[in-house]
């Protein structure tokens, strides 16, 4: 899940955002949605790149879990499909989401508003950065494999034409 460092979520502004390159007086980003429209975001503004936020763990004090690994976990669980709709989720609803998630998360120190952030953000990553998330195993094999069928019909063909061109 490298592509989460070009990932940020900027205070104040709904959505997520791909950060393009810096500039002198902060960084060009780019919507991730539909619109893909680019701005410059100055450099007081606060910028929270996805790579380096976690969720906490009741195991340990310290004990946090990886922003991208729980979303390969959600990935597993749904897969692009949530139960709910977090915009319009109870508080309760989203406890029990994240709870058959990740079970042993820290209850005391995640809320519920953290919990509709990161489903809307996980709702924003598959829709419009779909390679983030690994395609079903059971598919892959029968695709390449039909695949390596066509390819190896296909060259037969295009030896016989360059024969009959000569």
């Amino acid at each position: 899940m490298e592509l989460l460092n070009e990932v940020a979520h900027i205070s104040g502004k709904p959505g997520l955002f791909k950060v393009l390159k810096p500039t002198r007086t902060g960084v060009i980003v780019e919507t991730l949605d539909a619109a893909k429209q680019k701005s410059v975001v100055s450099g007081q503004t606060r910028i929270s790149v996805l790579k380096d936020i976690s969720l906490y763990l009741a195991d340990h004090q310290d004990s946090t879990l990886p922003l991208s690994d729980l979303f390969l976990q959600i990935h597993a669980k749904f897969n692009g499909t949530l139960p709910l709709e977090p915009k319009k989720a109870n508080d309760a609803e989203l406890y029990a989401v994240i709870a058959d998630v990740v079970p042993n998360y820290d209850a005391d120190r995640v809320f519920a508003s953290d919990i509709k952030k990161i489903l809307n953000w996980y709702l924003i990553l598959f829709t419009f950065v779909p390679e983030l998330f690994p395609a079903k195993a059971a598919k892959a094999p029968k695709a390449e494999k039909e695949e390596k069928e066509v390819k190896e019909v296909k060259k037969p063909a295009a030896k016989k034409a360059d024969k009959k061109a000569k």
